[in-house]
């Protein structure tokens, strides 16, 4: 796991679009891994700072190649995730993230499992007329994953990169506590979304969602099928 967020780090930093930590030293002590970062100082981010990061976060989404995956599978918090290369965008979508997803959740929430082939046959219909780039994407881009420096710069650190559809990351920034205004405007202006980024909100945002009731369990997962409700009637 810290030697995918290392190998992360330093991709993104290699972009040099937006701050990252840099990575000192990985490994495996007496049984017990580590990772060293450079020492920052983080504060909240203020508008100035959503602004930059809206701009920074498009800036490094433009990094694109031809193929969706990455050269090495991660994680997303301690979750194994998948990044064989594919060709095309939703093949990828669902094997490498939809359907290992639903089988782990379906292991807390066994008739989760069902609606994952209503979801597969409904896919090919959300990119009927949308070909993503397979651009350069966090992959768990929620508030708590970036900050401002000293100087109020963003830093972006925790990643689960890979080559995605850059709407993964704008998906995931509504859900565990948002961004501000400035961000998404400072985003659009830079690189304006597809209109049928709306559409495909949701089912951006179900693979996020069922990760986080795998990891940390609900008593009754009311919000997840209420996403699942509404990636089948878009």
């Amino acid at each position: 796991m810290f030697a995918a967020e290392a190998a992360g780090l330093k991709i993104m930093a290699h972009t040099r679009a937006v701050r990252v930590p840099k990575v000192i030293t990985h490994g495996l002590v007496a049984g017990r891994s580590f990772i060293v970062l450079e020492y920052l100082t983080l504060n909240r981010p203020g508008p100035s700072a959503e602004k930059r990061f809206g701009k920074a976060l498009a800036a490094m989404h433009r990094h694109t190649t031809t193929r969706f995956g990455l050269d090495f599978d991660n994680t997303i918090g301690s979750t194994p995730q998948q990044n064989n290369w594919r060709e095309d965008w939703p093949t990828f979508y669902l094997e490498q993230r939809l359907r290992p997803i639903f089988q782990l959740a379906a292991s807390k929430y066994p008739d989760l499992e069902n609606h994952l082939a209503p979801l597969a046959r409904k896919l090919p219909e959300y990119f009927s007329n949308y070909q993503p780039q397979p651009s350069l994407v966090h992959g768990d881009l929620w508030s708590g994953n970036w900050s401002a420096d000293e100087h109020g710069q963003p830093v972006l650190y925790d990643p689960a990169l890979y080559w995605g559809d850059r709407e993964v990351d704008l998906a995931m920034t509504k859900l565990f506590g948002g961004f501000s205004e400035a961000f998404y405007q400072a985003y659009e202006k830079a690189w304006p979304l597809d209109s049928g980024y709306v559409r495909r909100k949701a089912l951006y945002q179900l693979y996020y969602y069922l990760n986080h009731i795998y990891l940390f369990g609900e008593n009754e997962p009311r919000y997840t099928r209420a996403l699942i409700e509404r990636a089948l009637s878009d």
